[in-house]
């Protein structure tokens, strides 16, 4: 074979790999991202709240941005009422303690339905991306309250 026509070959298929990797819809995906928040009650004697939250509303976190920089160290001056979520869904959950202790019923109960919720999502098309959970406790001798929080984040394809 010819040098010619073995340098036509390289550059053909260096081309088609080049050409097709610029409209492979990979490279041209949009995704949407969605989280729901799981916040479990672990004060004692039942006194606490248990919910799954989730906004039903969109916020553009570039609204609520500011830059510092030597030259200007303002403070962020953003609205809280503009920042805050009138619309959302809240899911009541059972609390993990009642008044004789913990109850792994309940435990179970909220398993079963954060389970649905996100057996619903996966359904509507959205893959469960990442898991984030962490105990807010005083963890002191006299600790009475502490919450035990779970995010859930989504995304999709537009």
């Amino acid at each position: 074979m010819k040098t010619g026509n073995k340098f036509g070959i390289v550059a053909t298929l260096f081309a088609t790999i080049f050409l097709s990797n610029i409209w492979n819809p990979v490279y041209s995906q949009n995704f949407e991202f969605t989280s729901f928040t799981v916040i479990e009650s672990i004060i004692p004697n039942g006194v606490g709240r248990s919910r799954i939250l989730s906004s039903n509303e969109k916020r553009d976190y570039k609204e609520f941005t500011t830059t510092k920089s030597a030259e200007d160290n303002s403070r962020n001056k953003s609205d809280r009422d503009e920042i805050r979520v009138h619309n959302y869904e809240e899911t009541k959950l059972l609390n993990f303690f009642n008044i004789a202790g913990i109850r792994f019923q309940n435990i179970a109960a909220n398993d079963a339905i954060v389970n649905s919720k996100v057996t619903s999502m996966l359904n509507e098309g959205w893959e469960l991306v990442n898991i984030v959970a962490g105990v807010e406790s005083v963890g002191s001798k006299d600790d009475s309250h502490g919450i035990f929080v779970t995010r859930f984040y989504f995304k999709r394809s537009n």
